[in-house]
């Protein structure tokens, strides 16, 4: 429950600040929204991460979608359809504690099922397909369900919401249906009736060689194109499906969070105009990518700009379609003139935007993304520019200091140990799975440094180190809990208080930030523990409404990361 009415500004020097941290909430869409990172947290742990422990601990049951992406798709629905009405009702609700502890009782059950398992203690064998412990993981969920939010409480929810419940368990079904009918044009690469996408790929990027080159070879049965000296393979995320849904995600959301400034429908007839740019660009990527290995002969040295260039294209694409909204007088709306009072018309004026103090807490994180995008573009195996991310960062939180001094640096005892827990859950799949006798996962960089002169080898892993335990934390704690997470608040985020910020702020800021931390966009382990260490650090923040502490949890699970990485050599986790 959140309890403050501190009003000062971001310094968090607030004589009125309350010494409460945030613990569970007492009122029903705080649960719900609760429950739901909870459900989510074990769902995604048990089922979708792969690789790590996470993995290994895979419940083997045949019910996953019935309890798993259904669910969960219908629980989004209705949290963001029914976000008004639940908003509304404030009474306070009381926690189930013995509910709970029953169910950490039954996922100790199942995760102890799993490792006797993988000991080879016979579990396997008497339980084959998973029933007994997906029978015990969905009483586990159900108990959850009921330690947020009782009985009582449920039905006034199902009835301030009315059928709505209905519509949401609908729209996941679907959901999920369209989902895996999509897949087949992501992932399916074997026949050439199964991948729509790649196949008007390939006739694109054939068109677009055969205007520079006379020696293109196709083979449509495995989506392979190229020259004599070199081809590619069109898979599944290389066909445009993966650039088409980030554009059409960022333009919804663009067109839905300035709807009061933007004129419909026009304004929708720019979505389809950033489509065919990102589908347009793609091609040029692909083909590009063909011609310069052709031409340069070394196929590795350009697989770091095969992924940059895909970056690259979507940032082209975004950054056009934002400013056409706001350029172009027929998609803008402008307000008529308002009248004096001698009835004639004023100069109308621009609104008043975001606050002037948006590029000191913005311009340092975007200089870091700027960088990478160079660093990866010019890299192969490793990024061997990585040390432009720190001399990036430094330079603006150089210049912008002037601003960024008025903030509250001072660190207290609960950053590093905030710190310290978020290494431990970030490190616990491989550390569990070290446990179970699984190797590391495979990586190349261990083996590119130990090419390396010793000179070579530790000016790279100094700066990278610099980088991961300075420059980064000080620019994502800026950017994410700084700007983000207030600006969910309020326009004018500097205005705002750490110590003020709202439950929603902090979970809608901290999903961004673990969606900063996806190594691919299926990459939902890294997105579960990227946005748990958002909602930590944003803890760190709020209780004393001082971003040192934030930035010194962050450092420090940064620098307890990089002594397991040097120590143990596994280098997956860079």
């Amino acid at each position: 429950m959140i309890k403050s009415k501190c009003t000062c500004a971001s310094t968090g020097n607030c004589p009125s600040r309350s010494r409460r941290v945030i613990v569970l909430s007492r009122q029903l869409l705080g649960r719900l929204l609760m429950l739901g990172a909870s459900v989510a947290f074990e769902y995604l742990f048990c089922f979708r991460s792969r690789g790590t422990v996470a993995g290994h601990l895979r419940i083997f049951g045949v019910f996953t979608d019935l309890y798993g992406q259904i669910p969960i798709l219908a629980f989004i629905v209705f949290l963001g359809l029914g976000y008004s009405r639940l908003k509304t009702l404030r009474e306070e609700i009381p926690f189930g504690r013995i509910l709970f502890g029953g169910h950490f009782f039954c996922m100790a059950v199942v995760f102890s099922m799993t490792i006797a398992a993988q000991k080879g203690l016979g579990w396997r064998f008497l339980d084959p397909f998973g029933y007994t412990k997906s029978a015990v993981y969905l009483l586990a969920t159900v108990l959850l369900a009921l330690a947020y939010i009782p009985p009582r409480s449920w039905m006034v929810a199902l009835r301030a919401t009315g059928l709505l419940w209905l519509y949401a368990l609908l729209a996941g079904v679907t959901g999920w249906f369209l989902g895996t009918t999509v897949k087949s044009l992501w992932y399916s690469t074997s026949t050439i009736d199964s991948g729509m996408m790649q196949r008007a790929t390939l006739h694109e990027v054939q068109a677009v060689l055969g205007i520079f080159r006379q020696d293109v070879v196709v083979d449509p049965t495995t989506f392979t194109i190229g020259t004599q000296n070199n081809t590619i393979m069109i898979s599944g995320g290389c066909s445009g499906i993966e650039g088409l849904g980030l554009v059409l995600a960022f333009t919804s959301i663009w067109l839905w969070h300035f709807r009061k400034e933007i004129r419909f429908p026009q304004a929708l007839l720019l979505v389809p105009c950033a489509l065919g740019c990102s589908w347009i660009l793609n091609i040029v990527r692909l083909s590009a990518l063909i011609l310069i290995m052709n031409v340069s002969g070394f196929e590795d040295a350009w697989a770091g700009f095969h992924i940059a260039a895909g970056w690259i294209s979507f940032t082209a694409v975004a950054l056009a379609f934002s400013t056409a909204t706001e350029k172009l007088s027929w998609v803008r709306r402008i307000p008529p003139p308002d009248l004096n009072s001698a009835g004639a018309p004023q100069p109308w004026s621009e609104p008043q935007g975001e606050s002037p103090a948006i590029r000191a807490y913005l311009l340092p994180f975007l200089a870091i993304l700027a960088a990478a995008l160079v660093s990866k573009a010019a890299s192969a195996n490793y990024e061997w520019l990585y040390s432009l991310r720190f001399f990036a960062a430094a330079t603006a939180l150089i210049y912008f200091w002037p601003e960024l001094k008025k903030l509250n640096w001072r660190i207290g005892w609960l950053g590093p140990v905030v710190g310290v827990a978020v290494f431990l859950m970030w490190i616990a799949p491989a550390g569990i799975a070290r446990i179970l006798g699984h190797p590391p996962a495979v990586n190349s960089l261990g083996t590119a440094l130990a090419a390396l002169s010793p000179t070579a080898r530790w000016s790279w892993i100094i700066l990278r180190v610099a980088t991961a335990v300075v420059t980064v934390p000080i620019a994502e704690e800026l950017a994410f809990r700084g700007y983000l997470a207030r600006r969910f608040v309020s326009r004018e985020f500097d205005r705002v208080s750490f110590t003020s910020l709202t439950v929603l702020a902090i979970c809608l800021s901290s999903i961004v930030f673990g969606v900063e931390h996806m190594k691919d966009l299926m990459d939902w382990q890294h997105l579960l523990l990227g946005t748990v260490a958002g909602i930590a650090f944003a803890v760190a923040l709020r209780r004393r409404g001082r971003i040192g502490d934030a930035v010194a949890a962050h450092a420090v699970c940064n620098l307890l990361l990089a002594a397991w990485v040097l120590g143990l050599g596994d280098w997956a986790q860079w």
